[in-house]
């Protein structure tokens, strides 16, 4: 049994971190009788001069609905960095950052993020360090869980700026496009896009054209609708194009929205808006699904740790929360599938993706 173990949190922030680091402190000390040490700002916090804080049930108390992290994360620094548009983890820090963790008597880590944050995890398993996952990310694109805390708030607040743009573009008969995050997937566009009764959802494991795009908007028109509610993953691309960055040095994702803006005002003669949710989707207060997954995936982890399993996430499997191997978790990038239920059902009922040469797009 581990006496004391360190908890961090790594990547972009996601609403129910701090759910899962209250089940995990409330876990290992009233349940296993182990210490709990937080880990500032990721695995900065464990180089050079270390960011440590005690965490007791006290320390804890009250953030089970606070957005944020209240240990601080990052998703750049000594062991992440971007090379040509991928992710490298360093090995050099991960050695000082073992011998800070002994020095500090932290027997085991609870490491919360998403795939790189996971990778680097991965890397403390095979120098023998205990390690348990848990999978974090409002894009919800790891492949080993059905699910990851953070994504379902993430399409309720999609969702709800889908349900306001509709009034006002009805309102102005206009054509208004929501750019939403995800990546290079489109789970969130997806997702919201049907919950929000929008016209044409646009994802990356779809490329479009403007062509089938403008169909969509002039069949409308003859419908009698004169306006268009478009949602669009930062990732997605046009047919033969690659995606739009907002920083090509770190290959920032973003911009496709206005980008489809400009060129739907010069294609055709329709005003149009573009709203960027950028960030408002990773902001505020869990809902009730991602607090109940983030505190029972916080005490899985601990559950695991307890029970001897090493290099192991937890992950939410047919409606069950239990463990799968580090490595698995982070082998591949889950993607929407383009001829799945959600894809057929959105096509169904009349919304387009804009793909060119398909019946219904």
């Amino acid at each position: 049994m581990y006496k004391q173990i360190g908890i961090l949190t790594g990547g972009g922030d996601a609403p129910g971190l701090n759910a899962v680091i209250r089940a995990v402190v409330r876990t290992a000390t009233l349940k296993f009788g182990m210490k709990c040490i937080g880990i500032e700002d990721s695995f900065e916090g464990i180089l050079g001069e270390t960011q440590l804080t005690k965490l007791t049930n006290k320390s804890v108390s009250g953030i089970l609905p606070r957005g944020g992290t209240i240990l601080g994360t990052r998703n750049r620094g000594s062991f992440c960095k971007v090379v040509d548009g991928k992710m490298i983890v360093p090995d050099m820090p991960i050695e000082e950052a073992l011998s800070n963790l002994r020095k500090h008597e932290i027997d085991a880590l609870v490491v919360i993020g998403g795939e790189g944050t996971l990778a680097i995890a991965e890397k403390f398993h095979r120098r023998g360090f205990p390690v348990i996952g848990v999978p974090k990310t409002i894009d919800n694109d790891l492949s080993a869980t059905e699910l990851t805390f953070g994504f379902m708030t993430a399409i309720d607040i999609a969702t709800e700026a889908l349900d306001r743009l509709h009034t006002t573009a009805a309102s102005h008969d206009r054509v208004m496009i929501l750019e939403v995050m995800g990546r290079n997937t489109g789970w969130i566009a997806l997702h919201a896009g049907l919950a929000g009764s929008a016209d044409v959802i646009l994802i990356p494991e779809i490329p479009f054209s403007f062509e089938a795009m403008i169909k969509k908007i002039h069949q409308r028109e003859k419908a009698g609708s004169k306006f268009t509610n478009i949602v669009v993953a930062e990732g997605a691309c046009e047919v033969g194009q690659s995606e739009i960055f907002l920083d090509q040095k770190e290959f920032r994702l973003g911009g496709i929205g206005e980008h489809i803006r400009r060129r739907l005002e010069e294609m055709i003669d329709k005003e149009s808006r573009c709203v960027v949710l950028g960030h408002l989707q990773r902001g505020g207060s869990p809902n009730a699904f991602d607090r109940m997954l983030g505190t029972n995936f916080g005490a899985c982890a601990v559950r695991a740790l307890a029970e001897g399993e090493r290099g192991k996430m937890v992950a939410l499997q047919a409606n069950r929360v239990s463990t799968v191997p580090l490595s698995e978790a982070i082998a591949n990038v889950k993607t929407v599938n383009v001829e799945g239920q959600l894809v057929r059902t959105a096509r169904d009922i009349g919304i387009s993706f804009a793909a060119p040469n398909v019946r219904g797009n």
